[in-house]
């Protein structure tokens, strides 16, 4: 038997052939971006229950994502429970006063309800990976998108909250085509071939120099920040972002999945456009609250 090498996995195309998909691939992601940025932004925009409603879409969509791939590879997390978890996160953030009771009544229901579920399964093996899989699933979605109608606030138009979540979006929007398109050019050194064998160091630093100077934009003179704080922020965000596009990689490679879902044509799921969102926000969250600016 022949080994498998990058010649025999990939036989059939031609370089011209494979140049011309490519190509076409590149095309349909800006498309793609064209249509959707903008919706994105008129819900970032107005704030409040509109954040909390762009939120709650990407945890439905993305949860239904995460438990088809779960099931891909012949786990069954109780995907009821994870998606009541990861929209009481996004409820208990629109009601500051009581976020805290609300998490803590979430994750009790969650624990109540959750084992007992179980019990009445016809084969146990497995039960324990699968309830794991149940509350990570809404710890890893659910959790950081609940930041994102917290950082954003209910006060519509241009406000604090709206400059915080613009740094999220564009931050990480531009850090990942700053690297898409220098590691596709000069990209050399691999960053993680394990896990994400496209993903270069090249590029990394490629798309930081990027989200440096959104930071930069979107923060010193809109919020007062430091330009040299607003730097590290820039880092920060970069950092988040790979850490977060590495983690999803991570979970496709475990489930044996090319892309999360076939939602957004040229990029894949919802989960392959927010993975890198996910980590950032959770940076720029933490960032708000130690500068005191909101």
């Amino acid at each position: 038997m022949q080994p498998a090498t990058k010649q025999n996995l990939e036989p059939d195309a031609p370089e011209p052939e494979k140049s011309n998909r490519q190509k076409g691939a590149v095309g349909q992601r800006i498309i793609t971006s064209i249509v959707a940025i903008p919706i994105v932004l008129v819900f970032v925009w107005f704030g409040g229950w509109w954040a909390f409603a762009a939120a709650a879409l990407v945890v439905v969509l993305g949860i239904n994502e995460l438990h088809n791939m779960m099931i891909h590879e012949g786990y069954h997390p109780l995907i009821v429970v994870s998606l009541v978890l990861s929209m009481l996160f996004l409820v208990a953030a629109m009601f500051p006063q009581l976020r805290l009771t609300l998490l803590e009544i979430g994750l009790i229901i969650a624990l109540l309800i959750s084992f007992p579920l179980l019990f009445f399964r016809k084969k146990l093996d497995g039960a324990m990976l699968d309830w794991s899989l149940t509350l990570a699933i809404a710890i890893y979605l659910g959790w950081p998108l609940s930041l994102f109608p917290v950082l954003r606030g209910f006060e519509a138009g241009f406000s604090p909250g709206l400059w915080w979540v613009l740094t999220v979006l564009l931050g990480v929007w531009g850090f990942d085509t700053g690297a898409f398109f220098t590691g596709r050019f000069i990209g050399r050194h691999k960053l993680a071939p394990k896990i994400s064998p496209a993903k270069t160091w090249e590029g990394v630093i490629g798309g930081m120099v990027c989200s440096i100077a959104f930071s930069l934009v979107l923060t010193v003179v809109p919020l007062g920040i430091p330009w040299y704080l607003a730097v590290v922020l820039g880092i920060l965000i970069g950092v988040a972002a790979t850490l977060g596009d590495l983690a999803e990689s991570l979970i496709k490679r475990q489930t044996h999945v090319k892309d999360s879902g076939h939602f957004m044509p040229g990029h894949g799921g919802v989960l392959d456009r927010v993975d890198s969102i996910l980590f950032a926000i959770i940076v720029v969250y933490v960032f708000m609250q130690l500068v005191g600016k909101i």
